[in-house]
């Protein structure tokens, strides 16, 4: 995964939405124009904005007397597991693939192989397509494959044993591949250090045909009933194991109505900033609403601004997160966003009208 993802981009568009109670630890500043945007359309502060050192913010971070604890995404080797909010082999352990199980919900079958037991070509694998296989850990549909004929095994293990080589991998999860599926949902919530459990939203995944993520859609007024018998299980196991914060698990449906866990992301989920804009787009009557990490646009943020303002100022287009990039000398830049309309209808029409303006979706 990039750099600039990592440390600009995804840090950027978690920032814009974190609110004024907690910093956040970026190190890479985002550009003076978004954050002159975030001032004026996320009541963003920018009391919350703490910068750090690449190179020492975990050391910095383990000598500082005012930090105590730092909520983490994922579990850093580097910093203390006291200065961890939630301890860090426990979290580790609940981002693994191969914990899906314990959840006591219903999920697809699947096997877990430890490689250090068991060598990577003597792993018996489904003698029919389509099946899974699963790094333990991953992001973004990074680390899963979907296996639908022999080539795709092969290209599989080649990309394994390369994870192998650098001992970046010990533990895979082959699953069952769910068939017949109608929709594939992230379902966010919130539980709080006294098992108490708050909402967020559900989206409605979009994934490309190698199942890597590319965003989601949500209704703000449909209601989150169908999953709360999965939400009990799943926030009844994460405090009994010690966890809080925000917790997404994907679901899909069948055409039979089953609803099969496929993954659990004990962290902010990609599309967590798009569901908490919830009341701030049914103020201006915006239902539906699509979030994408992949729009881009030719110029300057600036002049972004400049040609979208009448969207931007009308709510049909927020944006979270921006980088500008140069390329044969033309400048252009790439935003985490979204597009949001009165009905699903409205909101295509809206995403049509960017697209004529100059905002595409890149391959």
């Amino acid at each position: 995964m990039s750099i600039d993802k990592i440390c600009q981009k995804e840090p950027w568009k978690n920032l814009a939405v974190l609110g004024n109670k907690l910093p956040g630890v970026v190190i890479s500043v985002p550009p003076e124009s978004l954050l002159e945007y975030w001032r004026e359309h996320f009541d963003f502060a920018g009391t919350q904005l703490e910068l750090m050192d690449g190179s020492t913010y975990l050391d910095d971070l383990n000598q500082s007397i005012s930090t105590n604890n730092v909520i983490t995404l994922f579990p850093f080797d580097h910093l203390q597991p006291e200065k961890h909010a939630v301890n860090p082999d426990t979290h580790y352990r609940l981002l693994s693939k191969a914990t899906l199980a314990e959840l006591g919900v219903l999920c697809p079958n699947y096997q877990t192989y430890n490689l250090k037991q068991v060598r990577l070509d003597q792993i018996p694998l489904p003698s029919q397509f389509p099946y899974l296989i699963k790094t333990s850990h991953g992001l973004s549909g990074e680390g899963t494959y979907i296996i639908r004929s022999s080539n795709d095994l092969n290209y599989c293990l080649e990309e394994l044993n390369k994870y192998l080589k650098i001992n970046l991998l010990e533990t895979i999860v082959v699953s069952e591949f769910v068939k017949q599926v109608i929709q594939n949902y992230c379902v966010q919530f919130y539980v709080n250090k006294q098992g108490e459990t708050l909402l967020i939203g559900v989206t409605q995944q979009l994934v490309s045909a190698e199942g890597n993520y590319l965003g989601g859609i949500i209704d703000y007024a449909n209601s989150m009933s169908k999953f709360f018998e999965m939400i009990a299980a799943v926030e009844n196991y994460a405090y009994r194991q010690g966890y809080f914060g925000v917790i997404g698990f994907d679901v899909l449906e069948t055409k039979d109505g089953e609803l099969y866990a496929i993954d659990a992301n004990f962290r902010i989920n990609g599309s967590t900033p798009l569901c908490l804009q919830r009341h701030e787009l049914l103020k201006f009557n915006k239902t539906i609403a699509k979030y994408s990490s992949d729009y881009r646009m030719e110029g300057t943020l600036d002049s972004i601004r400049s040609t979208l303002k009448p969207q931007l100022e009308r709510k049909e287009f927020l944006i979270l997160s921006a980088l500008e990039r140069v390329k044969y000398g033309k400048i252009y830049t790439e935003i985490y966003g979204i597009v949001a309309g009165e009905t699903l209808k409205e909101m295509q029409q809206i995403e049509q009208t960017l697209q004529h303006q100059g905002l595409h979706l890149t391959d």
